[in-house]
């Protein structure tokens, strides 16, 4: 029995059932999940510093509202409503974390632990409830509801970590460098047998958000700050025509769905 068997135990509502709302995690999943993760951080900033942070967040919110909606109104993983759900929950996620710090005053020390008992308990929640937290088998309305709140949870949970770390002296480059290393234990966890498929998928999730985005906030902050300078607007277009681009390439040639899945 694998570790897929054990952790995907219950058997879906037939009534419900629907084709996997999510894609499969390929090269091209991990490469427009990082450049989502950056746009997301750069994108938020931008519109709290054209819009202002309240106007910004409202518009965010609605946004991610709207996504979210025709997400779950599909009854099959479709792309562009995927990702651009997925873009929408960085935005969001980023200025959830921003708003804590910033408008509240609560340092990143208290709130990356804070949004980590978050993240832990959408887990065991969906995991008590479902018996699986892997995401091949997202065929459920339920399943999806806790699908997209552990992915509003890690987004929330990496943006206050990156910023952690580029606070207390490793800079955005540096934190950049941590995270790219880090993004490598699960992998070869996994690949030697020491982590389940499942744990180190979400284990690499969470670790891609503070990566993007520190990556993202490097080349777009200025020089003062150690990065490259090259502004907010510019760099969260540069991230978009990425991820349109990727995008449109598994909308055509489909290579994110399993076939027979």
């Amino acid at each position: 029995m694998t570790a897929e068997h054990v952790l995907d135990r219950r058997p879906l509502d037939p009534v419900r059932r629907t084709a996997n709302k999510v894609p499969e995690v390929t090269v091209y999943f991990w490469i427009i999940k990082v450049l989502t993760t950056g746009m997301g951080e750069t994108a938020s900033d931008f519109l709290a510093k054209a819009l202002g942070p309240v106007p910004a967040v409202g518009l965010g919110g609605l946004a991610l509202i709207a996504s979210l909606a025709v997400q779950f109104a599909l009854r099959r993983y479709v792309a562009w409503a995927y990702w651009t759900a997925v873009v929408m929950v960085s935005v969001v996620g980023t200025m959830a974390a921003d708003v804590l710090h910033v408008g509240l005053g609560v340092p990143y020390v208290v709130s990356t632990p804070a949004f980590l008992v978050v993240l832990a308990a959408v887990f065991a929640l969906w995991y008590r409830c479902e018996g699986t937290l892997s995401i091949h088998g997202i065929r459920t309305r339920r399943r999806e509801v806790f699908y997209w709140a552990a992915v509003l949870a890690t987004f929330a949970l990496g943006t206050a970590a990156g910023d952690l770390t580029a606070g207390i002296g490793f800079g955005y480059l540096g934190s950049v460098v941590l995270f790219a290393a880090a993004i490598c234990l699960p992998a070869l966890a996994h690949r030697f047998g020491t982590l389940n498929a499942v744990t180190a998928f979400w284990t690499a999730y969470v670790i891609t958000r503070p990566l993007g985005a520190s990556l993202a906030d490097w080349m777009a902050v200025g020089h003062t700050r150690g990065g490259l300078g090259l502004g907010l607007a510019p760099v969260t277009l540069a991230w978009t025509a990425a991820i349109a681009a990727f995008v449109a390439y598994l909308a055509v040639s489909r290579r994110d769905v399993r076939v027979n899945g």
